[in-house]
């Protein structure tokens, strides 16, 4: 799984991304300032996160800047830009709050990284897990061993990236949105929207064929990448062109020969889903 919105400590929800690029967990700063300080009310913990960010700000602490911002869903279900950080920064800012809870807060964030550490040492866990999540939400057999491939085929580009001076998040990002856009003509938000996603994981709800060409691309842009020994965001934007544009080229020669479009707004949201109208709710 990629992606989950809410995870709970001690009764309390607690907003989360995983962000597949960086492969990394982000928590929502003021659901965890909320359980520190044992406040019931969102927007006390709201000005109090508030007050000691500033506070952070002036002392030069090095924790705020490293908060990200994500828009993340509130209680009258509309999506709001957040702060927030991942367990290594929270870790931090947790120092900084005199609280009862910090202690089984830093407990459960380890176990988050501790559960992370198994799954690098293991992949086969995590693998499981997807495996396991995309069962109960009734995908086939045949997705899931092309939605497990395409990832394996992902992580080998990640794991260029990383080797050839690619490092920031929002470098991965534009790399993905530039092989993305050459081969669908759409960037990943359009082909989301298409699709009627917010925060969820794209790649969740493409379908068969879009699962595999977007495979293709990745595939194609690694390897000219690496004929090329492709170094820093120039070079691997090259490549990252021009492996699209393969995977391009055979979705417009499949759709010429069958007649139908590749990209679609169907997804795999619940029927109940506002959105059904638009993605059809596979």
């Amino acid at each position: 799984m990629t992606e989950k919105s809410l995870a709970v400590f001690e009764g309390k929800q607690i907003r989360r991304h995983y962000d597949e690029a960086t492969e990394t967990w982000f928590f929502s700063v003021v659901d965890i300032i909320q359980v520190l300080i044992q406040q019931p009310d969102y927007q006390a913990a709201r000005n109090y996160w508030k007050v000691l960010k500033n506070r952070l700000n002036k002392e030069g602490s090095q924790s705020v800047t490293k908060c990200n911002r994500l828009k993340m869903k509130a209680a009258d279900g509309k999506n709001y830009l957040t702060d927030v950080a991942d367990p290594e920064t929270l870790l931090r800012l947790i120092q900084s709050v005199p609280s009862p809870k910090a202690e089984p807060i830093k407990l459960w964030l380890a176990k988050v990284g501790y559960e992370r550490m198994q799954d690098m040492a293991d992949p086969a866990r995590s693998l499981d897990r997807a495996r396991e999540y995309w069962q109960q939400h009734g995908r086939s057999e045949k997705w899931i061993q092309q939605r497990m491939m395409g990832q394996e085929t992902r992580n080998k580009l990640t794991d260029y990236w990383q080797e050839h001076e690619i490092k920031k998040e929002e470098e991965y990002a534009i790399l993905t949105n530039i092989i993305h856009r050459e081969w669908t003509g759409l960037s990943v938000k359009r082909h989301k929207d298409l699709k009627g996603l917010k925060t969820q994981n794209l790649r969740d709800h493409m379908n068969e064929a879009e699962l595999i060409f977007t495979a293709l691309a990745e595939l194609s842009t690694r390897q000219i990448a690496e004929s090329i020994n492709a170094t820093g965001m120039d070079e691997n934007k090259e490549a990252g062109i021009k492996g699209g544009e393969i995977a391009k080229k055979a979705r417009k020669a499949l759709e010429a020969k069958t007649g139908r479009k590749v990209i679609t707004g169907e997804n795999f949201l619940p029927p109940a889903s506002p959105t059904l109208g638009r993605g059809g709710g596979k």
